[in-house]
C-alpha cells in the first residue's frame, strides 16, 4: 500500500541529487565505453574531484530555486514536469559556464568533458522524470478501487475525448480502463492517442464483442446527430451502457470531473441534424423590434424566448398566466441575456380588456403566439375551455395585431389539427382557419406553423415516462401500434422563426419530421438507457387508447399538398381557402361558446371542420347523423 502521508521534502531533494550523481557517473562510463583502466579513471578524477563540489552544490541550489521539492510526487503534473526540465537545463548551462571560466582562468581544465556534460543532462532528465512519473503511476495503481474493471470506449478522439480520458484515468475512485478512442473520422482510423487506439465507429459493433466493452462515453460535444443514434442502438442492442460528457458550460469552475458523466438522454437518440438558419435575416427582421410571445413560459414559448434574445429586440414581452414559471424565465433570461430588455406581462389572452392594454402600451411588431390548450383527453373532456383558449382567445389576438398594425403573426400549431379525431385538434385547426381569413384581408402577415409531439415538453410522454421509471414501474402505453412525430424544442423554435422570416402571410408550414416513431419503442429505449432490463426490473402496461386519441399523426391532410421552399426540410403547405360560411361559423362558435352545452359546442366544430371525426369519445355519436 502506498504511504498516506507526503515524503519528507529533505528525502525528495536527497533522492534528486542521488539521481544526478548517478547520471554524472554513468556519463562517464559510457564516454569510456566501459573499458578505461585504473589509470585513465584516477588522471580522470584528479581533474574532476576539483569541481564535484560545485556540481552538487549548483544542482542544488537550481533544484531549490524552482522549488522541485516542493511539488507532491504522487500528484506530479506537467507543470511540474516543466519545471523539472528547466531546472535541470539551468544548471547544466551554470556547469558550461563555470567550465569557461575555470579554463581561461584557473588551470585549463573543464569542470566537464563536453561530452560527458551532454550525456548527463540527458541522463538526468530523463532520470528524475521516470522517478516521478513511476511514483505517480504506483499511487493511482494503489489506490484504485479493487471492483471489477469497466472497459470503456470513448464516442470522440478530440480535445473533449482527450480530455476525458485524463479525467477517467485520475479519477482513483472509479476501475475504469479506456479501451479506445471511437470516431467517424476516418483519417485518424488505426492511429493512437496517448497509446489508446483509434477505431472508426463503422467497426463498432465489433470492437464490442472483441474488446467486451462494457461502457460507451460520447465526448463529442456536437456530434452529427445520425451518427451519434446509430452508435447508442448498437450499445443498446448490445447491452452496452452509454453515458455522455456534459457540455463545458456545466463545468466546476472549467473542470471536468469524472462524476459529471451522466445517463444520454432519449433526445440524444431521436434527435437529428439541427436546421441550419440565415441568422443574418432574422437578426435583421427582429433586432430593434418590440417581440411579444404569448405562452412564454410553455416548453415553445419558453424555447422562444431564448432564441429570440440572442437577436438583440428592442424589448421582449412575456406574456402567460403561470406565474411561477414564468418567474424562473425571468430570472434565467436576466442572467444569460443581461442586455436584453424584457418585460414581464401576467395575463389570460382570454381577457381581452388586457390584452388590448397591453398591445396598447407596447404596440409589438411581432407576435409569437404560443398559448393553447395542448392535451387532447383534457380537452375532450372540457371542450368550451379548448374553444374559449385556442380559437376565441386567438381571434382576440389576430383582431388586436390587426388593430394595432403588427408586422407579422406567428401561431403555433399542431400535427393533431390534420384530420382532427379530437376537440383539441379541431380547435387548433379552426384557430388556424381564424389567423389564414385575417391574413388575407388586412396587411398585417398572419403565419402558421404545424409540427408534432415536442421532446421534453411539460406533460408530453417522456417526462411522463422518466418519472414512471424512476418509480419502479410500470410504463403505460395506451396501444402498441401508436406511433407520433418527434422533434426536440430547440428545433421547434428554429421553425417558427424561419417560418416568420421567410412568410409573406397566409402560409401553413410543415416540418419534415422525418419518420414517426412507435411510442412502445421509445419506452422501451427509455428502458435500455436507464440500465434497466425490461420484464425482469420493469414492466410496460397497455391502457387503451383514450377519448379523442388517434393511433398515428399526420401533417397534411388529403386535400392539401406541399410547395418547397428554401430550405429542404421545410416545407409549405397549400390548404383550401376559408369559406364563407365557415367564417360565419366560426363568429357563431366564439359568440355561443359557454351558452351552449359540450354536445352542441362539439357539433358547430364538426360543421366547421367536416373532417373532425371524433375518436373512441362521446362525441362520436355526431358523426353518425
Amino acid at each position: 500500500m502506498f504511504p498516506k502521508t507526503s515524503t519528507p521534502r529533505w528525502i525528495i531533494i536527497l533522492i534528486d541529487l542521488l539521481l544526478s550523481a548517478f547520471s554524472l557517473f554513468a556519463a562517464y562510463i559510457v564516454r569510456f565505453d566501459l573499458k578505461a583502466d585504473k589509470a585513465l579513471w584516477l588522471a580522470e578524477w584528479e581533474i574532476l574531484s576539483k569541481s564535484i563540489i560545485i556540481f552538487f552544490v549548483v544542482r542544488f541550489l537550481t533544484f531549490y530555486f524552482f522549488k522541485i521539492h516542493k511539488g507532491m510526487i504522487r500528484h506530479t503534473s506537467t507543470v511540474d514536469f516543466r519545471r523539472l526540465f528547466i531546472a535541470v537545463t539551468t544548471s547544466s548551462v551554470i556547469f558550461f559556464a563555470l567550465g569557461l571560466v575555470r579554463y581561461f582562468f584557473v588551470d585549463g581544465y573543464f569542470l566537464f568533458p563536453s561530452s560527458v556534460l551532454i550525456m548527463e543532462y540527458l541522463i538526468c532528465v530523463f532520470l528524475v522524470t521516470v522517478s516521478r512519473f513511476t511514483i505517480k503511476l504506483w499511487y493511482l495503481e494503489s489506490v484504485k478501487t479493487k471492483e471489477e474493471q469497466v472497459r470503456v470506449l470513448i464516442y470522440g478522439a478530440g480535445i473533449s475525448g482527450l480530455i476525458a480520458k485524463r479525467t477517467i484515468e485520475r479519477d482513483v475512485l472509479i476501475n475504469f480502463k479506456v479501451v479506445g478512442f471511437l470516431d467517424d473520422n476516418r483519417k485518424i482510423t488505426g492511429t493512437r492517442i496517448e497509446g489508446v487506439p483509434v477505431f472508426h465507429t463503422a467497426s463498432l459493433e465489433q470492437i464490442l464483442k472483441d474488446e467486451a466493452i462494457t461502457q460507451v462515453i460520447i465526448a463529442i460535444q456536437n456530434p452529427e446527430e445520425e451518427n451519434q443514434a446509430r452508435v447508442v442502438e448498437l450499445c443498446l442492442d448490445a447491452g452496452v451502457e452509454v453515458k455522455k460528457v456534459p457540455s463545458p458550460r456545466s463545468w466546476i469552475n472549467g473542470e471536468f470531473s469524472a462524476r459529471q458523466i451522466a445517463q444520454v438522454n432519449i433526445e440524444d437518440l431521436l434527435g437529428r441534424k439541427p436546421i441550419v438558419l440565415n441568422q443574418d435575416k432574422i437578426a435583421e427582421e427582429l433586432s430593434g423590434k418590440v417581440v411579444l410571445i404569448t405562452g412564454a413560459a410553455g416548453s415553445i414559448g419558453s424555447g422562444l424566448v431564448r432564441q429570440v434574445a440572442r437577436y438583440n429586440p428592442q424589448l421582449l414581452v412575456l406574456l402567460d398566466q403561470a406565474e411561477s414559471p414564468l418567474y424562473e424565465l425571468q430570472l434565467e433570461i436576466a442572467q444569460d441575456f443581461p442586455d436584453c430588455a424584457i418585460e414581464i406581462v401576467m395575463g389570460d389572452i382570454r381577457n381581452q380588456s388586457r390584452m388590448e392594454q397591453l398591445f396598447a402600451k407596447f404596440r409589438p411588431a411581432w407576435v409569437f403566439h404560443a398559448a393553447a390548450y395542448k392535451h387532447v383527453p383534457m380537452m375532450e373532456d372540457n371542450p368550451s375551455e379548448a374553444v374559449w383558449t385556442n380559437i376565441k382567445g386567438t381571434s382576440y389576438l389576430v383582431d388586436l395585431a390587426i388593430k394595432f398594425e403588427t408586422y407579422k403573426f406567428v401561431m403555433i400549431s399542431t400535427d393533431k389539427a390534420v384530420n382532427p379525431t379530437n376537440v383539441m385538434g379541431a380547435s387548433k385547426r379552426i384557430a388556424e382557419m381564424v389567423a389564414q381569413q385575417a391574413g388575407s384581408l388586412h396587411k398585417t402577415q398572419f403565419i402558421t406553423t404545424r409540427f408534432g409531439n415536442v421532446l421534453g415538453s411539460n406533460g408530453s410522454v417522456i417526462p411522463l415516462f422518466k418519472k414512471q421509471i424512476e418509480q419502479g414501474g410500470p410504463i403505460t402505453v395506451t396501444d402498441e401500434r401508436v406511433t407520433r412525430f418527434f422533434m426536440t424544442i430547440p428545433e421547434a423554435c428554429q421553425l417558427v422563426l424561419d417560418a416568420g422570416v421567410m412568410g409573406n402571410g397566409g402560409e401553413i408550414f410543415v416540418f419534415d419530421m422525418g419518420q414517426s416513431v412507435k411510442i412502445v419503442d421509445l419506452a422501451k429505449n427509455m428502458i435500455r438507457l436507464s440500465g434497466l432490463v425490461l420484464g425482469k426490473d420493469i414492466e410496460i402496461k397497455y391502457t387503451g387508447l383514450r377519448p379523442g386519441e388517434k393511433l398515428y399523426e399526420e401533417l397534411l391532410n388529403e386535400s392539401e399538398n406541399t410547395l418547397p421552399t428554401h430550405h429542404p426540410k421545410i416545407l409549405k403547405a397549400k390548404v383550401r381557402d376559408v369559406a364563407p360560411e365557415q367564417a360565419s361559423q366560426i363568429e357563431q362558435l366564439i359568440q355561443q361558446v359557454g351558452s351552449i352545452d359540450n354536445m352542441q359546442l362539439v357539433g358547430l366544430m364538426k360543421a366547421i371542420v367536416p373532417e373532425f371525426i371524433s375518436n373512441n369519445s362521446e362525441f362520436s355519436a355526431l358523426d353518425n347523423n
